[in-house]
């Protein structure tokens, strides 16, 4: 079969801010959470690093039929913006298409519009048909997934590595963690990878709110991914990362919790967790000396 080009062309228009349609493009557990197109596929994450030059690899399964291996190559971002990645699909070994997806963002009033274009190769079969059907119910998933993430965002004027090490050091997080008034008391704490932090926010008045984090991954001087629990082991209610971008001496600190359900979402924004964010950024800046 001779080589078909397609160029395709998505665009949805989102009840959520540029950050959270971003985070939930580029973010490995929003992007498990929304790329399955129907409850028939299982989608299977084998690796996934959201930054240029990463790559990210997942098997798709039906039941009854060979897995169909993705394989993505990150070529450029722009955080809240743009981003362009490779794809390459192929099944028992045969490669069956490759393509370039370029994703853009803009804001519009109170969300956003994302448009994805994908300059499609099918190499061993027709994939167009596949590609629509896959990406439109797949981004579908996307605008309910992005409507529950909360992103929080604080220049702060001090170095990636000086915000670094107060977000890794175990004796100076506790010292800066939570929104005004809101103080730790640590049950036990080890902030590398594969580790876990469990302790009690108290709040102005008293009351004891037990946290769990377990911390899922750690890119040095660029990114930390960890879960978050109601109290130690218990039920999971955000997936989130913390994202440092170097701008000349001064840090870009973005916070994104991809929340649970839209249940958990709607309280923690009754809550006043956007400025309840704001103000932890705020003590870390304090931390810092900035």
């Amino acid at each position: 079969m001779s080589t078909q080009f397609d160029t395709l062309v998505f665009e949805r228009d989102i009840a959520a801010s540029p950050g959270a349609v971003w985070h939930a493009w580029t973010d490995p557990a929003a992007r498990a959470a929304w790329s399955a197109p129907n409850p028939a596929v299982t989608v299977e994450y084998l690796s996934a690093d959201a930054r240029v030059g990463g790559e990210e690899v997942s098997l798709c399964k039906v039941e009854g039929q060979p897995d169909i291996r993705c394989d993505i190559r990150w070529l450029a971002m722009e955080p809240g913006h743009r981003s362009v990645n490779s794809e390459v699909i192929a099944q028992e070994g045969t490669t069956l298409s490759t393509a370039l997806i370029t994703a853009e963002l803009r804001g519009m009033g109170d969300g956003c519009v994302l448009t994805l274009t994908v300059q499609l190769a099918s190499l061993a079969e027709d994939m167009g048909v596949g590609y629509q059907q896959g990406f439109g119910a797949g981004l579908d998933n996307l605008t309910a997934v992005a409507q529950r993430v909360l992103s929080i965002e604080r220049v702060i004027d001090a170095p990636v590595a000086l915000l670094w090490d107060a977000w890794t050091d175990p004796e100076a997080l506790p010292q800066w963690w939570g929104p005004d008034g809101f103080s730790c008391r640590t049950t036990r704490i080890d902030l590398r990878e594969g580790g876990e932090w469990v302790f009690d926010m108290i709040g102005p008045d008293g009351t004891v709110y037990p946290n769990h984090h377990r911390y899922t991954r750690h890119i040095p001087q660029a990114r930390i991914d960890y879960t978050l629990h109601w109290g130690e082991n218990g039920p999971k209610h955000a997936d989130a990362s913390a994202r440092f971008e170097a701008m000349g001496g001064r840090t870009r600190v973005t916070l994104d919790m991809l929340m649970a359900s839209q249940d958990d979402y709607d309280q923690a924004r009754a809550m006043g967790a956007h400025e309840l964010g704001l103000q932890t950024l705020g003590k870390l800046a304090r931390q810092v000396g900035a």
